[in-house]
């Protein structure tokens, strides 16, 4: 049993589980990949921080353009502790040995991504987050914290109100484990897996955790608001970095048209290019004027993505692309504390909604929300465990429920293929849930999306081994998925406004009586629940 439970290895889970350890608790990090394996290895272009190594800066001006960004869903308070605590986060990132870019003197190199009002954002080349990850990670290795790699979470287990640990499928085995803790932070990542096909994450990000925690008595808010990303490789959807942009990188069309600021908020951006893609033009962004020795230095992961996976070189061709899904801004509710609704549960990054995004994330806080709010929720986890007992989840009802579920998929009767389902969900979410809504095109794949609620019993497996079956794991990730999508539709249905990532074509207005409005989602009783509540 361990004190603190940490679901999930990225740079949020990380810097939970450093901070706890550091705390005395005895923790644990579970994960159904490796942590160098985590959505936070995507991460490209920097994280920020008020430390003005290049240019005047203040924690003022970054609270100011993390609240414009926001359009009136941040907590202002949440926002400027976020904001006071990013020098800090880069000084004790800098301490355990992150190799972030360097100035001639050796200070940390900046620079600006879009939404920002000057160059803040600190980066290792355009690896910023896989360097940062690693030495997380190795760091965590020295001071002995225990993994539990290739577990996949089932459901948290929950009585009288309060997390006792968690049922997860040992990959390796098969077999469905009770795992107890005092206290559990969850950090496993967001949903925009949904967009399968037409997204910059790895098909991992299935929303498990997310929709974990909304069976598990949790309150979900902000679900319809997922950030696009302007540019990603139009064949792949592989991630070319804002980086790219905030170096003078240009965007045209294909009649060589420069139609939008580049350094723009990203919902901005994003609209912009898909206009250009929905009038019948192509759109590329074109480094060429950058030159080969400053692309070597500042971003070679782009060039060699751009050979890669387009067939193209940067340093002497325009890069094809296209806005495809990025970050999702909502997630499971907390408290200023990083609290849910349920006692001894906390979560942190992407998965949870602290209320700093709102409806428009900008560019280089979603790593600083990791390390910042990481280590506030692995401390605050930590002390909940010191003041509360032992617990034993092996006997709990959730436990043996979930046993037999897992026992119980190989004799579905599988005559529907849930791989083509789970590939035109991801269509039709980038169609009609993506950039641009409408109410017709949202009821329409809610209808679809209740079909294949009605469908799952008649989905299965065909492989019915239990070591390392991927074929089960990749079904219940579906479930979570369907599960999600209803909720995600729900709120985007409700809220008849455009705010930030949020583009209703029927309702093409920012309404007022919406303003610091978040929508809410819920079970009661197994129903899914919606209505919008103000700032907690």
């Amino acid at each position: 049993m361990f004190d603190l439970l940490i679901i999930g290895g990225g740079g949020a889970g990380l810097s939970a589980a450093l901070a706890a350890h550091d705390a005395g608790a005895k923790v644990g990090v579970l994960g159904k990949n490796y942590p160098t394996r985590s959505q936070t290895s995507m991460a490209q272009g920097g994280i920020n921080a008020a430390i003005g190594n290049i240019e005047p800066d203040s924690v003022e001006a970054h609270i100011a353009d993390t609240l414009k960004s926001a359009h009136t869903l941040a907590d202002e308070g949440m926002v400027r502790r976020l904001c006071e605590k990013a020098p800090d986060a880069i000084g004790w990132l800098d301490r355990i040995g992150t190799p972030f870019s360097r100035l001639e003197d050796g200070r940390v190199a900046q620079r600006r991504l879009g939404g920002a009002s000057g160059k803040r954002a600190c980066y290792a080349q355009d690896y910023t987050g896989l360097k940062i990850l690693h030495t997380l990670h190795d760091t965590a290795l020295k001071q002995g914290i225990e993994f539990l790699s290739e577990y996949y979470l089932l459901n948290f287990i929950v009585e009288e109100g309060r997390v006792l640990g968690v049922t997860a499928v040992e990959m390796a085995t098969g077999e469905v484990k009770a795992i107890g803790a005092k206290s559990v932070v969850v950090a496993s990542g967001g949903y925009a897996g949904l967009y399968r096909g037409f997204t910059t994450n790895s098909s991992a990000t299935t929303g498990d955790g997310v929709a974990a925690a909304i069976r598990a008595g949790c309150v979900l808010s902000d679900l319809e608001y997922v950030q696009f990303h302007p540019t990603a490789l139009r064949s792949s959807g592989i991630l070319i970095s804002e980086s790219a942009r905030g170096a003078g990188g240009r965007l045209l069309n294909s009649k060589g048209e420069h139609f939008v600021d580049e350094l723009l908020t990203r919902d901005q951006v994003a609209k912009a290019i898909w206009e250009q893609l929905e009038s019948g033009e192509e759109v590329f962004l074109d480094i060429r004027h950058l030159g080969e020795a400053f692309v070597e230095e500042n971003l070679p992961q782009e060039r060699k993505l751009a050979k890669l996976y387009e067939g193209i070189d940067p340093v002497t061709d325009l890069i094809p692309i296209k806005p495809v899904a990025h970050y999702t801004m909502g997630g499971i509710d907390v408290d200023h504390m990083h609290c849910t609704k349920v006692k001894g549960l906390y979560a942190a990054g992407e998965c949870a909604n602290s209320k700093v995004h709102g409806a428009n994330r900008l560019g280089g806080n979603s790593l600083l929300e990791t390390i910042v709010f990481g280590r506030e929720a692995g401390e605050n986890a930590a002390a909940f465990a010191r003041q509360h007992g032992d617990v034993n989840p092996r006997n709990s009802e959730q436990f043996e429920k979930d046993r037999s579920f897992v026992a119980a998929i190989p004799h579905f009767t599988n005559q529907i293929d849930f791989y083509e389902k789970r590939d035109f969900l991801g269509k039709i979410f980038y169609r009609n849930v993506g950039i641009v809504r409408n109410e017709m095109g949202l009821k329409g794949v809610l209808s679809v999306i209740r079909q294949m609620q009605k469908e799952l019993p008649f989905m299965g497996i065909a492989d019915k081994s239990r070591e390392y079956n991927t074929n089960l794991i990749e079904f219940i990730e579906f479930g979570n998925m369907v599960e999600l999508a209803e909720a995600i539709l729900v709120c985007a249905i409700s809220r008849k406004e455009s705010r930030g990532a949020h583009q209703r074509e029927d309702h093409p207005r920012e309404e007022k009586s919406y303003d610091g409005v978040h929508s809410l989602s819920w079970k009661h009783d197994g129903t899914l629940c919606n209505e919008f509540g103000g700032l907690a």
